[in-house]
């Protein structure tokens, strides 16, 4: 019998290792082999594919498109990020806030609220009108997928030809996201955000609910949103009564609202309205016939007088209600009543001067664009232009762009180095070459004038003595000098950022036009920060009074002293005197500002001020496209001296803090253009001016009418007791003047009063 001996567990263990060992080269050489085999039979079948040639370079060039189509996509998803923050959950939801604004004096200038008409849905809006924005909008509308590749080519194609924009090619769900998230700016960025956002609407929502928010949220001229609105404001009816003639002028205002404005351009309403009849016969929505008919049977608006709604002033005032609403100044109330220091004369002066401006000399200096700000010294914004045209852009230029202020930036270093102790206005420095590291700045005659006067450097914008301020506040640190610039700029109401770049003290940094106009109050009132506001007042919809200025808000801080806001005065004074300034004079005013001009003429600036009034302007193109050599001395400077002086009329003329008026009063024409009773020491406010202005016109016509004396007498009554209150309650009349002025208003009243002759 054979005995076996025990084997030892190493040994076991040993073998078991060598086992496993094998299996796994076992394995794996065989897994290598299969997939040699695999690898062998694929290769076999690729060579079958290889192609060689003209065949192969179309084949590289159709991967590296895919590549490089994939790597766009992904950078243009990445840009669009930023846009698709605006569409959080509630993006879609009504909101209940709705504000209604006052003037100075008491008067509704408008509205604004975001406010959805649900009252109809879609399919109770008439067919005529439907088929006639798709038609002229969007024809393909329910066929593409959010943007309309055909019709952007189409457009595209036809501008190219055209060698301009003649036809868009934004569809109705790109417009919809335009107006829903983004402004009118026009870059590519924003198309790029409104492509994406297009998708992304055409993802939530359905065709219908797409097309129901693009007819209750476009702008439609005239103060009015949605299709709605426009047909109870242009036609004074329900949009469900409209026909097909009025149904091709509403749509034909998507274009372009303001310029189609049946209210404002009757004649180019009914054109436009014809060729929308002409898009919807092509599209087969209509008949020839039809359109003949509508054509010779036109839309006719009720009889409405232009409504100057100050659409830029109210968006920005609607912004800063909302912000004070969230900051929980208002107590939760949602329905406003807000009065504004909005000054309806002023803004009629500064739109007209701009438009006119831009009319007469704007292809001269090839310019097309503006804004104008105009604020009291305490920075209550009278008035407010953010562009020529609201309706075409909405864009407020005023408080949305940011454009470098070149020159008019100046006054800002010379403030913080006379309120560092280092200058004042009589202190002399050298105008020579000067240089921040490897920058050195030219002046605009490309020579030096050497040792001149501070004030002297000002009024002939010396480009080297900012920088040499800049270098003497840093103790010769230029990033010290340029932080301080930065903190005085910032103190006096540039809210904007600063980079600490070397050419700063030039204005080489973006800033806002209302900005500017803020800075610049400072000089007006004496070295109190300017803040701008819109609210006086703010009441809830029962009357009951939420937050008033004068009652809520902090005493102003004093950001320079008294002695530098004057020094400050007296030398800016010279720049409107004898400087690059003199197209802003303005006789029996004394008046302040600066000039400026940025690199290549892209932005030409004049900003100035009286002791009544600070206006900001600036002129440019939206593509920054230069100017032909247009500086801030030339167009700007007369447009704000065009509006400017008519304001100042009938106002009590205050002095400069720390200039000294040339003669012991200083006081504005006040005198009617009809008459002369006014003698020319009663200085009226604005409120008392315009009021005796348009009575006197009123009872004039009246006079010429053949009225029942009776009926005369007593409105006449009636509106010489307004006239006397008003004169009672305005603060700017002093109390010697009350009687006289009373005495001219009963004249002007009662001198036209004669019994009419009987037939």
């Amino acid at each position: 019998m054979v005995k076996y001996s025990k084997v030892p567990l190493s040994v076991r263990l040993k073998r078991a290792a060598l086992a496993a060992d094998s299996w796994i080269d076992a394995s794996l050489y065989n897994a290598g082999s299969g997939l040699g085999e695999i690898w062998l039979r694929i290769s076999a079948q690729m060579d079958r594919l290889a192609v060689t040639g003209v065949r192969r370079v179309m084949v590289e060039i159709v991967s590296e498109g895919a590549t490089l189509s994939v790597a766009g996509g992904m950078l243009l998803l990445a840009l669009a990020q930023p846009a698709f923050q605006e569409t959080n959950d509630d993006w879609l939801k009504k909101p209940d806030f709705a504000v209604t604004f006052l003037d100075r004096y008491g008067n509704e200038i408008g509205r604004r609220g975001i406010l959805h008409d649900d009252s109809l849905e879609l399919d109770e809006f008439p067919d005529v009108l439907i088929k006639a924005v798709l038609s002229t909008e969007d024809r393909r509308f329910y066929q593409h997928f959010g943007i309309d590749i055909i019709g952007t080519f189409r457009a595209l194609t036809a501008n190219a030809r055209a060698d301009g924009v003649v036809q868009g090619g934004s569809s109705i769900t790109q417009q919809l996201a335009k107006n829903l998230f983004l402004t009118n700016e026009r870059s590519l960025q924003r198309k790029i955000n409104e492509a994406f956002l297009s998708l992304w609407l055409e993802s939530r929502l359905t065709k219908n609910e797409i097309l129901k928010l693009y007819l209750d949220r476009a702008y439609m001229g005239g103060g009015t949103f949605g299709a709605a609105a426009a047909a109870e404001f242009y036609f004074g009816k329900s949009v469900r009564d409209i026909t097909l003639p009025e149904a091709a002028m509403l749509a034909g205002l998507f274009k372009a609202p303001s310029k189609y404005a049946p209210h404002v351009n009757l004649p180019a309403a009914r054109s436009r309205a014809s060729d929308v009849l002409g898009t919807m016969v092509a599209n087969g929505f209509i008949s020839d016939g039809l359109a003949e008919i509508a054509r010779r049977n036109p839309a006719t608006p009720v009889d409405r007088v232009r409504d100057s709604s100050p659409d830029y002033y109210l968006d920005w005032a609607f912004d800063e209600i909302r912000v004070m609403a969230q900051d929980g100044a208002l107590k939760g109330e949602r329905v406003l009543v807000v009065k504004t220091p909005h000054d309806a004369s002023v803004q009629h002066l500064a739109e007209n001067a701009l438009e006119e401006g831009l009319r007469q000399e704007g292809k001269r200096w090839g310019v097309k664009q503006g804004a104008i700000t105009v604020l009291d010294p305490d920075g209550a914004a009278r008035a407010m232009v953010g562009g020529r045209d609201y309706g075409e852009s909405q864009f407020n230029r005023a408080t949305g762009s940011l454009r470098q202020p070149g020159s008019s930036f100046k006054p800002f270093v010379y403030a913080a180095a006379m309120m560092d102790g280092l200058v004042t206005p009589e202190s002399m420095i050298v105008d020579g070459p000067t240089c921040i590291g490897n920058w050195c700045p030219n002046n605009y005659g490309r020579s030096y004038a050497g040792r001149v006067s501070l004030t002297t450097a000002l009024q002939k914008s010396i480009n080297t003595t900012p920088v040499r301020l800049t270098l003497m506040m840093g103790k010769g640190n230029a990033r010290k000098g340029l932080a301080r610039v930065i903190e005085m700029s910032h103190k006096m109401g540039i809210t904007t950022e600063l980079r600490n770049t070397a050419p700063l003290p030039i204005g080489a940094e973006g800033v806002r036009v209302l900005d500017m106009a803020a800075g610049f109050a400072v000089f007006s009132n004496g070295g109190m920060r300017g803040k701008p506001y819109a609210a006086m007042e703010i009441s809830n919809g029962h009357g009951e009074i939420l937050w008033r200025y004068q009652r809520d808000t902090a005493k102003p801080e004093q950001v320079l002293t008294a002695d530098v806001a004057g020094g400050m005065n007296r030398m800016m004074t010279q720049v409107v005197e004898a400087g690059t300034g003199r197209r802003a004079r303005i006789d029996g005013v004394p008046v302040a500002g600066k000039t400026g001009t940025t690199n290549a003429y892209r932005d030409a600036w004049f900003v100035g001020y009286s002791g009544n009034l600070v206006a900001s302007v600036w002129l440019g193109n939206d593509n920054y496209h230069p100017t032909n050599r247009m500086t801030g001395g030339t167009l700007p400077a007369q447009i704000w001296q065009a509006f400017m002086e008519p304001a100042h009329r009938g106002l009590t003329i205050r002095p400069l803090p720390g200039v000294t008026p040339a003669s012991p009063a200083i006081a504005a024409n006040a005198t009617a253009d009809n008459g002369d009773e006014l003698s020319a020491n009663i200085n009226l406010s604005r409120q008392s001016y315009d009021l005796l202005q348009g009575m006197s016109v009123l009872f004039d016509e009246a006079s010429r009418t053949p009225l029942d004396i009776t009926v005369q007498m007593h409105q006449q009554d009636r509106d010489q007791q307004i006239i006397q209150q008003a004169i009672i309650d305005d603060p700017a009349m002093g109390i010697e003047h009350r009687s006289e002025l009373l005495r001219v208003a009963a004249r002007k009243l009662l001198g036209p009063l004669q019994p009419p002759m009987r037939p």
